[in-house]
Order: C-alpha cells, then structure tokens, then sequence
C-alpha cells in the first residue's frame, strides 16, 4: 500500500512539530509549512532520518492575504496529495483589545480562521472524492469561554471548534475523518509569542503540558475517529465545566487569570 502523506502547518516548532514525529513514526510521508525555513529544514532532516519519511517543505506565511490558495497550488505543481490535512498554525495576541495592533488582530484572524478555513475547503474536496482521509484542526480549551485580555484569540478557536464540529457532521457516514484537538496550556513558544508569561495561565506549572504529550494523545485519538480531543483530565473537566457555569461568572475569573 502506497504510503499516505499529511500536510503539517506551524511544523517548525512546539505542537505542530510534535505531531509531524507522530505522523512520520506512523508511516507517513510529510509536506511540512511553516514561515521558518530553518526551522522547516532541521524538522524535515530528523523526520526523514529517524522514519525514512519523504518530507517536502513549504515556507509560506499563512497570515499572509492568498497564501493558503497560493499552498494549494504549490501542492498541486509538485504533485503531492494531501491525505491529512493538519491546521495547526496560530498565535495569540494579550492585552486590552482596543490597544492591541489593529494589524496583530488582523493577522491572528487571517491565520487563526481564514486560512484554516480555506485549507479544509481546499483539500477536503479531494479526500471527499477519494472517501478517505482526514483533517485535524487545532483549536484550545480557550474555544469552550470567552477570554478577556485575549478576546480575538479566544473568539477564534471558539470559531474552529463550531466550524470542526459541523463540517466533521456533514461528513459523517464517510471515510473521511474531521477532528479537532483542544489543548490546555502547553509548553511552547506561544506563551513569549502572545505576551502571557506573565499570567497565571501562561506560567509554566502543573496544568502545563508538554507539546511531546499533546500530540502523542492527539494523534492516537484522530487516528481513531476522535471528534472532539482534549488531552489531560484537567483540560478536559475544564471544557465540561465552563460552557455550564454562567458567563458572569466565568468572564471575571479569567479576566483575572489573563491579568499580568
């Protein structure tokens, strides 16, 4: 059987690299995206070492207007068809949301939404075709709460997780599988990327897992048809517990966890 490839986006570092060593010690080939061409090259000679993976690269800036039209057409050029598709790029913005750079909020939504959006648009028209394959978005617990001090960011994987959940309906009863995974804090370089080392959610402790752990229990699960995935009992109990308590009271709570 010919092996299958997965498109990894944000492959360079933290979750996303992590879930290319998933996909490439389970037998995959890889299209690695990521705005990092170092980061891409040093991720892409481990996986071919290590698994004997054939790994493309594809430095594209995802936040960029058209870039996920121009991904699409480059995969196509070079002949690669994308059995999963793995959205996992995105970043976060903190602070007051009328402070925050228009063009940082911008950005986060065209990457965050956007381009996630037109991704699965894309390439799941083929695995519907082919009735198989499989998309993996990646979304947070932030998806289950609105999140002061971090409004866009929030908003935007409550976004995902709405639009992961429909679109995997839609296709129930087909071979293709449509999941997304909702991490908890995690340790990677989101938390100096959004500004939050400084808060108690982006403070490195016991809740934080490792990107290692994140990906391990999100690749077992999406191979399995998981819609939903959370890893870790707390996350979990968490995304439980949050939508059933009313807003007025979560809404402080967080603020005052989000408040450096």
């Amino acid at each position: 059987m010919a092996r299958q490839t997965a498109l990894i986006t944000g492959a360079s570092g933290g979750i996303g690299y992590e879930l290319a060593r998933q996909f490439a010690q389970g037998g995959y080939d890889l299209v690695l995206v990521a705005r990092s061409v170092e980061g891409l090259k040093h991720a892409a000679d481990e996986m071919r070492e290590r698994w004997n993976a054939a790994v493309h690269i594809a430095p594209f800036d995802l936040a960029l207007p058209g870039a996920a039209d121009e991904l699409y057409q480059h995969t196509q050029r070079n002949g690669l068809t994308v059995d999963v598709l793995v959205n996992n790029a995105g970043f976060g913005t903190h602070g007051f949301f009328h402070e925050i750079d228009p063009k940082e909020t911008l950005d986060l939504l065209n990457l965050n939404v956007t381009a996630l959006t037109q991704l699965t648009r894309l390439y799941l028209n083929g695995m519907v075709e082919r009735n198989r394959g499989g998309v993996l978005n990646v979304a947070s617990t932030a998806a289950f709460q609105p999140g002061p001090f971090m409004a866009a960011y929030y908003a935007s994987k409550a976004y995902v997780l709405s639009f992961t959940e429909a679109v995997a309906e839609e296709l129930s009863g087909t071979r293709v599988t449509v999941s997304v995974l909702c991490p908890g804090p995690t340790g990677t370089e989101f938390q100096r990327r959004a500004g939050i080392t400084g808060t108690v959610i982006g403070a490195k402790g016991l809740l934080m897992m490792s990107a290692e752990r994140v990906a391990r229990v999100a690749y077992r699960q999406f191979r399995k048809g998981k819609r939903v995935i959370i890893p870790g009992l707390a996350n979990k109990s968490g995304a439980v517990v949050a939508p059933r308590v009313p807003r007025a009271l979560v809404l402080p709570i967080i603020k005052r966890l989000q408040k450096r």
